[in-house]
């Protein structure tokens, strides 16, 4: 019999190195029934086979009895351990370069089952027991694949300190690990830091060189352009990866960081433009999808998000990215439910999915409801914490409202961007809340302006503001002077909205159409000039916009994937 459980296990071994994990498990519950059959068999390699085993159980994703394997092995392997091992070898020969064995020379890696635990433990959610047993691996055992594991734990689990530690020695034992060097940028590594830590004898060019394609430079060049997208330094992010790019065309992990910069300093057409030549190049991407989902969105584009969203379903509908770009599309719609209930699809499949937070934000202030809107956006922000979730924060609080929360949360963004005109309208939008605080508010805005006059936001701002003193002409004017040197359809809508509110309903009409002549895809516009047309025949919109919107309301509206063609 003990021959034939050798011949049975070296079949396993060799089904697991194909990764035909059904036939492996099929034929491991013959072995494991011979095994607990042979009363001679040593513990050592009844753990041997049931490793095999759990290999098996694991490649077929079935965690939790894989886990209740691995258990057991370890166990045996821990009763036997102060025992004298047998100087005979078995018929199973050590693999060291295979993940489908732990043995080694007849004896069992204990560090490798522990790992192999772990992982069950994590592929189950439980991440504190994935965390607990990993950290009983000594450090000086752990490999590359562990030290990246127990380091995204750490992460998970808010112990960012030993986090960076382990990121730190993942680049230690390879340079090549780049989502360490991501995630260490996002931990708030300086990029010298992240420098030291690459092999600087590797490279043989002089140090002044700028070659990206030197061994060292370009892994400088790539930690420098993520440390500054963390810093919100986007433009000097795009200046690193856009160097880079030169040397790496057609890229679409630069492509997708260029176009989610673009986007974050409004940049919008260039930011459409990366995206679309990310498509371009690979057409089955799911990566960032979601974040060009939301800029098709901004832009009205109906179509060309519905595309969008069909083609991701079908790509692959496991991913969080997919959810994301699917509520984004309803909301677009106008049906608020059917995307909140998308938003919650992606978080089922990634709790740690930070733009889902963001749009389920987004969605929930639009239902009325704050409170779980500032929800929402804090899970972000603690994820990552960039302009978006701050001004969800802002806009959640003074609906509830809170006045001082939403003075803390934008003060905070200022604080971590000092220099953007973004951050500093967000504390300006706080005080102009407020009647008492509308001169500090023009202050900022007029900051702002002087740190970034381009910035739309902080002129539509300034101008809401001049409308709330009752000083429109001002408003009119501030908005026009922007028209001379630029023509751009917002700036258009907004100077509409703001004749329409003052009953020059003629110059208002003027204005959408001009907005709509150069986007036709302006939703803001075609809503604005929807209203005024009803105002031109003396009906009240806002009553008939109120009963329609109750009307196209569907709360048991099931969503279904078919819909988005």
């Amino acid at each position: 019999m003990g021959s034939f459980i050798e011949v049975l296990r070296e079949q396993m071994t060799f089904l697991l190195e194909q990764g035909l994990y059904d036939s492996a498990e099929m034929l491991g519950t013959f072995l494991m029934s011979l095994v607990s059959a042979n009363g001679e068999l040593s513990p050592i390699s009844r753990a041997e086979s049931m490793i095999l085993y759990g290999d098996a159980l694991y490649g077929r994703k079935e965690f939790r009895r894989a886990l209740n394997v691995y258990r057991q092995a370890l166990q045996l392997c821990r009763a036997t351990s102060k025992q004298p091992m047998s100087s005979a070898r078995t018929p199973v020969q050590s693999r060291p370069s295979s993940a489908a064995s732990a043995v080694h020379d007849s004896k069992i890696n204990e560090n490798e089952v522990k790992f192999k635990i772990g992982l069950c433990h994590l592929a189950v959610n439980d991440t504190r027991a994935a965390l607990s047993e990993m950290e009983g691996i000594p450090s000086k055992a752990r490999s590359l694949r562990m030290n990246l594991t127990l380091a995204k734990l750490y992460r998970i689990t808010g112990y960012d300190r030993v986090a960076t530690a382990s990121y730190r020695e993942c680049l230690r034992q390879c340079p090549y690990v780049l989502e360490a060097i991501v995630a260490l940028a996002e931990l708030g590594v300086p990029s010298k830091d992240i420098h030291a830590l690459f092999p600087q004898g590797q490279s043989k060019i002089s140090r002044s060189t700028t070659d990206c394609l030197d061994p060292v430079r370009w892994l400088q060049r790539f930690a420098d352009g993520h440390s500054s997208i963390a810093t919100h330094d986007y433009k000097g992010g795009l200046e690193h990866f856009n160097n880079l790019a030169q040397r790496f065309p057609n890229n679409t992990h630069l492509l997708l960081e260029n176009a989610k910069a673009e986007m974050a300093i409004m940049k919008n057409d260039e930011a459409a433009h990366s995206f679309e030549k990310s498509r371009q190049i690979d057409q089955f991407n799911i990566s960032s999808m979601d974040e060009y989902a939301m800029l098709l969105r901004n832009r009205g584009d109906h179509m060309e998000l519905n595309r969008l969203v069909h083609e991701l379903i079908n790509i692959d509908s496991t991913r969080p990215e997919v959810w994301v770009a699917a509520a984004v599309y309803w909301e677009m719609r106008d049906d608020k439910i059917r995307a909140l209930t998308y938003a919650d699809k992606s978080l089922r499949v990634d709790d740690r999915h930070t733009s889902a937070y963001v749009v389920k934000g987004n969605i929930s202030l639009t239902l009325n409801r704050p409170e779980a809107a500032v929800m929402a956006f804090r899970k972000a922000q603690l994820l990552k914490a960039d302009l978006r979730s701050y001004q969800g924060l802002v806009r959640a609080y003074l609906a509830i409202p809170k006045h001082k929360e939403a003075l803390c949360a934008a003060r905070e963004a200022m604080k971590a961007m000092p220099q953007s005109a973004k951050a500093l309208t967000l504390v300006g939008d706080v005080y102009a809340a407020h009647q008492d605080g509308r001169d500090k508010a023009r202050r900022f805005y007029e900051s702002a302006l002087r740190l970034e006059p381009t910035y739309l936001g902080s002129v539509f701002a300034l101008a809401d503001l001049y409308g709330m003193e009752g000083r429109t002409e001002e408003a009119i004017l501030l908005l026009q002077r922007y028209l001379k040197t630029w023509a751009d359809d917002a700036l258009h809508t907004k100077l509409a909205q703001i004749f329409a509110a003052s009953d020059k309903l003629g110059d208002s009409l003027f204005h959408y159409q001009t907005a709509l002549s150069i986007n036709p895809a302006n939703d803001a516009a075609k809503k604005g000039l929807e209203r005024l047309e009803k105002q031109m025949k003396g009906v009240d919109p806002d009553a008939l916009e109120e009963d329609e919107e109750n009307e196209g309301e569907d709360p048991d509206a099931d969503a279904e994937e078919g819909e988005f063609l």
